[in-house]
């Protein structure tokens, strides 16, 4: 009786090592899988920016005629390319916004000036712009 039960004891042991390992290495397997997919997810999602970057440099002269719009004093409009930074805009709802390309730079060569125009993409590709920071030289918003 004893080795009946020392053996059921053995063999439960063993059903459930052996379940535990195979639920480790399964888990191991997905976290690999895991990270091979977010890694050319990534890469895809940074080809995807520099085309993106490509066509607003194409239309430079689009948003450089929407910040000259927004005030008669301003007479030249720098922008910082390297500055472009791509957020989710916020919209309230679980699912968030859409995809906002934030475009920095200044105007009239000052080094203390400085604005922000928002770019948003609509499902026809179509974009648009918005001012996400009024046009300020130190500090103070112009008209």
């Amino acid at each position: 009786m004893k080795k009946q039960t020392m053996f059921k004891l053995i063999t439960t042991i063993a059903i459930f090592v052996s379940i535990g390992g195979c639920s480790v290495n399964q888990k191991a397997h997905t976290k690999q899988a895991q990270t091979t997919t977010f890694s050319s997810t990534e890469e895809d999602v940074e080809v995807i920016k520099q085309k993106q970057l490509a066509y607003l440099k194409e239309h430079e002269q689009e948003i450089v005629d929407f910040v000259k719009s927004k005030s008669s004093k301003i007479e030249s409009v720098q922008i910082y390319w390297e500055e472009t930074q791509w957020i989710d805009g916020g919209n309230g709802t679980p699912q968030g916004g859409d995809e906002v390309i934030e475009i920095f730079g200044t105007v009239n060569q000052l080094e203390d000036s400085g604005w922000r125009v928002d770019v948003v993409f609509d499902s026809d590709q179509k974009m648009t712009f918005g001012m996400g920071q009024h046009i300020s030289i130190k500090g103070d918003s112009i008209e």
